[in-house]
């Protein structure tokens, strides 16, 4: 392999480490527990201007609401709502093309859900939680899954 070549696999090398340390942090970052204390503090912080860029997530609650399924760019989705308390709820985007999981709609008004995805703050109107889903990206590098009612979806 000439110079080029490992200069090329160096850089290769040191995203996919940088991938796993940043999936690694945000897993560790956000526990085995659903904390939605921490995530009213990051949405809150997004609101305030003090936070900026996506955060790992991990929410529980009730649904209470589920939309119909969309086709995006990027394949089908799932949308649904969470109540995580204190009078807030979140949107919650479920990659149908890549879940392991029955044809939607999976998930109902007032089922317990478990949630762990990426939790992105455009502005107060467009905000949710995605990558909730076994699959990574260049741009997110922690899977994410959808528990109901104990079944757990990836």
């Amino acid at each position: 392999m000439d110079h080029k070549g490992w200069r090329v696999w160096a850089v290769i090398a040191g995203a996919v480490f940088a991938m796993s340390l940043h999936s690694a942090q945000a897993q560790e970052a956000i526990g085995p527990a659903c904390d939605n204390r921490h995530f009213l503090a990051v949405q809150q912080a997004f609101e305030g201007g003090s936070l900026r860029g996506d955060q790992p997530v991990h929410v529980c609650g009730r649904v209470i609401a589920v939309s119909r399924q969309r086709r995006t760019r990027s394949g089908w989705h799932g949308y649904f709502y969470v109540d995580v308390g204190q009078g807030v709820s979140i949107r919650i985007v479920s990659d149908l093309d890549r879940m392991a999981a029955p044809a939607w709609p999976w998930v109902a008004k007032g089922d317990a859900v478990d949630v762990v995805g990426r939790y992105y703050y455009d502005n107060p109107r467009s905000q949710g939680i995605d990558w909730t889903h076994h699959g990574t990206g260049r741009t997110w590098g922690m899977p994410g899954y959808v528990a109901v009612n104990g079944a757990r979806y990836q």
